[in-house]
């Protein structure tokens, strides 16, 4: 009998490709970018306390994983170089992560793209 949870059997940090690779026990394979990993971060700061409270992360395309911290038999804590470390990624949630990337991704960008333009900075007065 399949356990219900998906299980990993081996998570590997790989830097030089910026990418998570977490392999479960039925076979699935899922390579997770950092930036992925991090605008879908399962913390509150994130997914806020409700939802419709959710925040859009920008600008961490060059996010770095600095250490992953196991928690107890459910989960991993990934510690990110711009300090955020307050998301467990539990087992089921990095499966749905990979298994969900390329519409949970393509969800992010649109979001991205319906945000009005920054506003541009003010020429300086002349005197």
């Amino acid at each position: 009998m399949p356990s219900p949870e998906p299980q990993p059997i081996e998570i590997k940090l790989r830097r030089a490709l910026r990418r998570l690779e977490v392999t479960f026990e039925d076979g699935s394979r899922f390579e997770l970018p950092f930036e992925y990993l991090r605008v879908h971060s399962p913390s509150a700061e994130v997914k806020g306390h409700a939802p419709g409270q959710e925040t859009l992360v920008l600008g961490k395309e060059a996010v770095e994983v600095r250490a992953i911290e196991p928690v107890g038999q459910y989960a991993v804590k990934l510690v990110f170089d711009d300090g955020h470390d307050t998301g467990l990624y539990t087992w089921k949630y990095l499966y749905e992560l990979g298994r969900d990337r390329d519409a949970r991704w393509s969800q992010y960008l649109a979001r991205v793209q319906a945000q009005p333009p920054a506003p541009s900075p003010s020429p300086p007065k002349s005197k």
